[in-house]
């Protein structure tokens, strides 16, 4: 097994103890059956995610553990699309129109409202969407692929799962370990419930 496939299988563990159900193997073969149309997904995920990032910037500027992190974070994303776009232009690749993303609208419709029930809903929710990610990335650094696109995307596992730490980090400073650990355990169920319905595309979700 290559060093990016071990380092891959690791940051896929890390996620068990949060997604319920792993992703199935038609997922990678659908996304390997059309690598560059996954790529045009997956540059308008990573510049959702930068925006994402900004959004909660400006929803919550009274916070500054929140800002410096979700500054971080946007910038980290931006640099993910950055990366991703250099690697379509590679392969002649152009960006595409912006499509739906049923995973992301599905998980996004559970979210409550009320100031406090809204505010931990955001993080928990973008903490399970990051571990979604961390477990799809390392399944595509352990793929057949070519070993620089194996290494990056074993870099953006390692990514997504600090960010899914991050978001959980946050949760505690802001509400308590009782409070974020049953509100997860709901995000959990979730989540798995909405990657359970997609179908088999070759997009991130």
């Amino acid at each position: 097994m290559s060093a990016p496939q071990t380092q891959a299988r690791v940051a896929a563990g890390n996620q068990a103890q949060i997604l319920l159900v792993s992703t199935p193997s038609q997922w990678l073969d659908a996304v390997l059956g059309d690598f560059d149309l996954f790529l045009q997904d997956h540059a308008a995920n990573e510049r959702k995610a930068s925006t994402m990032a900004m959004s909660m910037v400006a929803h919550y500027p009274d916070r500054p553990e929140l800002v410096t992190a979700m500054v971080d974070l946007a910038l980290e994303e931006l640099n993910h699309f950055r990366q991703v776009l250099r690697l379509m232009n590679q392969r002649g690749v152009i960006l595409a129109a912006d499509r739906k993303d049923p995973y992301v609208n599905t998980i996004l419709r559970q979210v409550r409202k009320g100031s406090a029930d809204y505010f931990i809903d955001r993080l928990l929710s973008a903490a399970v969407i990051e571990a979604r990610g961390a477990e799809r990335f390392a399944l595509l650094a352990g793929a057949s692929l070519p070993t620089a696109i194996q290494s990056f995307y074993q870099t953006l596992a390692r990514s997504e799962a600090n960010h899914h730490q991050l978001f959980i980090h946050l949760a505690n400073q802001y509400f308590s370990a009782a409070e974020v650990a049953a509100r997860l355990q709901d995000w959990c169920q979730i989540e798995a419930e909405a990657m359970t319905a997609l179908e088999f595309r070759p997009c991130l979700h």
